[in-house]
């Protein structure tokens, strides 16, 4: 007994119990490695957002098969022919088409058939017999993962003249524009938000929105949580992704309208999904609630992350009847379908995209204006702005004027031969020339006595 005391505190020296505790502590970490099981983290559940969809918006989530089943595969708006019945295990074929191949609608989509309208929430927030939500978690380290949560509506409902602020809305001409009809629509629409964690906690989130979107640490008070959960703001028609409720302007100029109409738990009908940015493969996860995993399917529903072309029609020539496109602006009645997950930035350094989109020099020029439209371009505030500018502008050019004329007539004061004194310059030399003279003349004598 006696000597078995070292080796017992040998096998538990101090030393050795940190470095156990400390492994323990680390193995308790939820850190954001996906289970050898394929299951989905716990976090990425309890942190996942909660949406409200705008009480008047007729166009709902939709469900992904039932999206591709009323659509077929167009290119250079013909049908791409010998095509199989396609679903979401064989989606990616069409890939040797081109990126340019549209999921096109098999009925003319401004009669808006039933199935475009997508599917309602229950009382509970879940959507019954569809799949509208795609759930991708993307590793970016030992302790961080960004989680995608990315939503599907079979249509997107664009703005109309009651969404476009002043002045601007007096600028848009044409009988149908000023009638309330809707410019921008598309068939297919993909939103999201990205969650980012690190050690299993969220630190950031990420709101798509029309061709940009915004982001927001996670202790930002501009964000509302429930139960830990976000809350996000659908916009009418058009689905861009909110923090809070009303008004919101995007583009400098158009107004999109959030309020809280139906309640939607988009986790409860979703795929999950791990992307290996390494080899640009998925990989479908269980979600964590499922009390055991799930046998291999026969169909793993992945062909449709790699499909490459449009979830959409593509935009309508002009020869169209049912294309217009408003003057001056160029916007279209009906713009091209979008593209799917796989082009939303997967993998980005901070919670936006790395690659931020290049503005038009119109954008540019309607964005300044925007911004001083309320204190200075409004009413008479314009007239007195301009005098202002007016006011600036003379000065500048007056003062300009000024300078260049002081500079032209600048004197110079010229010294005349008569005014200098050629005695001054007789007495100069002279005291130069004895000055050397004496100089040499001790040198010498000084040469004189060494020698």
């Amino acid at each position: 007994m006696a000597a078995s005391a070292p080796a017992f505190k040998q096998a538990f020296s101090p030393h050795r119990l940190c470095l156990l505790a400390g492994f323990l502590i680390c193995s308790t970490v939820a850190g954001p490695a996906i289970g050898a099981d394929l299951r989905c983290p716990d976090y990425v559940i309890q942190h996942a957002p909660l949406i409200w969809l705008h009480s008047d918006d007729p166009y709902m989530p939709s469900d992904l098969l039932t999206h591709i089943q009323h659509t077929f595969p167009a290119l250079d708006g013909k049908p791409i022919p010998d095509i199989p019945n396609l679903d979401l295990d064989n989606l990616e074929t069409l890939n040797k088409f081109g990126d340019e191949v549209a999921l096109t609608s098999n009925d003319d989509p401004l009669s808006y058939p039933e199935w475009i309208h997508g599917a309602t929430p229950d009382a509970d927030g879940r959507i019954n017999n569809a799949t509208p939500c795609v759930v991708v978690l993307v590793e970016k380290g030992e302790r961080d993962l960004d989680a995608f949560y990315f939503y599907f509506y079979s249509f997107n409902e664009g703005m109309n003249i009651s969404q476009v602020l002043e002045p601007f809305n007096r600028m848009v001409k044409g009988e149908n524009a000023q009638s309330g009809i809707h410019f921008g629509d598309h068939v297919g629409d993909w939103e999201h938000n990205m969650i980012r964690f690190q050690d299993g906690k969220p630190t950031g989130i990420y709101y798509s929105q029309h061709v940009d979107g915004a982001s927001f640490k996670w202790d930002d008070s501009a964000l509302t949580k429930t139960d830990g959960r976000p809350i996000v703001y659908s916009a009418r028609g058009s689905h861009a992704n909110y923090p809070t409720r009303g008004n919101q302007i995007h583009n400098s100029v158009l107004v999109d309208y959030c309020d809280e109409g139906r309640r939607w738990d988009p986790i409860l009908s979703a795929y999950f999904y791990h992307f290996d940015q390494e080899s640009f493969t998925v990989t479908r996860l269980d979600p964590p609630a499922k009390s055991s995993p799930t046998p291999p399917p026969s169909s793993n529903l992945t062909s449709f992350f790699y499909y490459s072309g449009r979830w959409g029609d593509m935009a309508y020539p002009a020869s169209d009847p049912r294309q217009e496109i408003v003057p001056k602006f160029g916007i279209k009645r009906i713009e091209s379908g979008p593209t799917g997950p796989r082009h939303k930035h997967l993998v980005r350094k901070g919670l936006k995209p790395d690659q931020r989109r290049k503005m038009g020099w119109m954008e540019w020029g309607v964005g300044i204006y925007m911004s001083l439209y309320p204190c200075c371009l409004r009413g008479w505030r314009r007239w007195v702005f301009m005098g202002l500018v007016i006011a600036v502008l003379s000065g500048a050019v007056i003062g300009a004027v000024v300078a260049v004329k002081k500079y032209r007539n600048r004197k110079y004061t010229r010294l005349h031969a008569e005014d200098i004194p050629l005695d001054d310059f007789a007495l100069e030399d002279g005291a130069l020339l004895s000055s050397s003279d004496e100089e040499d003349a001790g040198k010498s004598s000084k040469f004189a006595k060494r020698h």
